[in-house]
């Protein structure tokens, strides 16, 4: 809305130009969600108290138990930040828009129905239906992007240029998977105070800055990258910045509200088509290391007990619950893990640097 205003007022008032450009309704989407967060989020702190009331996961540490009490569909007001400053400061003309949006309300939608389920008939939703339910979402999702945006069916392999490897049909598929994986991974990491929203927070940053310059053709052209036009992805990306951090703000040891399934589906979803968008979703998996690290503990996990007849590799999974039973204290796995996080950010930095 903003966007449009400013683009038919610039006629009489010619600094208003400045809507034009990228990087200020990117700077400008970020402060507004940002501030907005802030100022409304302990209302929705109040209302979800009393209509969201949380249960603790039953496979957690005892300390945890005791977080029953904190609210949670927090990933609700995520998302309804995230919707509103899109509108305010994206050219609904643009196709990343309607992917990326579509994305977010289709997974959030998944999430939504799991919580739900979990506060009035203290079960979620069955895995099965989960799994059809995230398969038909991505599956809507990537043809759209492929009706709309018309993409090489390709995969770009980080590191060395002009490595590209056509997959022809199977393009499909794989970005269903990259899709699906990145959002159950993301609410495997979701387990401890502020952990899964820190860490989305600094690939959101990462995405954003790649997205730019998969958007730029001379910057595409200099770092030998597809050039995606996908410039829009940009000020999302920053609106999901801002999202994140208003969120972090309430979320960070001790929480004052979770984000639950309705977070961490929808935010696991929309970071992995923010990467597929700007054709380096191999980057994922170096930047998500982490999230790659909490699914893999999990699926090692079933796989060992299972087939070593009871016998487990960790002392509990997800991951960041094995460190804290190793005498880990919550804050410092939460702290520890986002710098590690950070640091496979700056390595995906680097893969694209040294193409």
């Amino acid at each position: 809305m903003l966007y449009y205003l400013g683009m038919h007022a610039m006629q009489t008032f010619s600094s208003l130009q400045v809507v034009h450009y990228v990087s200020f309704r990117a700077i400008m989407g970020l402060l507004t969600t940002f501030a907005l967060s802030l100022l409304l989020g302990k209302r929705f702190i109040a209302f979800s108290a009393q209509t969201f009331q949380n249960t603790a996961r039953p496979f957690t540490p005892e300390n945890h138990q005791t977080k029953g009490s904190t609210p949670t569909m927090g990933g609700l007001f995520i998302i309804a930040m995230v919707l509103v400053n899109m509108l305010l400061w994206c050219d609904l003309g643009k196709p990343e828009v309607w992917i990326l949006g579509f994305c977010l309300i289709s997974f959030g939608g998944i999430g939504l129905l799991d919580d739900v389920s979990k506060v009035w008939y203290k079960k979620g939703i069955s895995a099965r239906l989960k799994f059809s339910l995230q398969l038909f979402c991505a599956l809507f999702v990537t043809v759209g992007w492929i009706w709309l945006k018309n993409p090489s069916w390709v995969i770009y392999a980080p590191i060395f240029k002009g490595l590209v490897v056509p997959v022809g049909y199977l393009f499909i598929p794989w970005i269903i998977l990259i899709i699906v994986g990145t959002s159950n991974a993301v609410n495997l990491t979701d387990g401890l105070d502020g952990l899964a929203i820190g860490a989305l927070l600094i690939n959101f940053v990462f995405f954003s800055g790649v997205a730019y310059v998969a958007g730029h053709a001379e910057f595409a052209s200099y770092l030998h990258i597809a050039y995606t036009g996908c410039s829009e992805a940009v000020i999302i990306g920053a609106i999901l910045i801002g999202a994140s951090l208003g969120f972090y703000w309430f979320n960070a040891y001790p929480a004052e509200i979770f984000m639950g399934d309705v977070g961490s589906l929808a935010l696991g979803a929309v970071l992995a088509t923010l990467a597929v968008i700007s054709r380096q979703e191999m980057l994922l998996a170096i930047s998500g290391g982490l999230f790659v690290a909490e699914a893999l503990s999990v699926i090692l996990q079933i796989a060992s007990v299972k087939l070593r007849k009871g016998k487990r590799i960790f002392k509990m999974a997800p991951l960041h619950h094995h460190f804290e039973l190793m005498g880990w204290k919550e804050s410092k796995v939460t702290v520890r893990f986002h710098i590690i996080t950070l640091v496979l950010c700056l390595c995906g930095a680097i893969c694209l640097k040294v193409r």
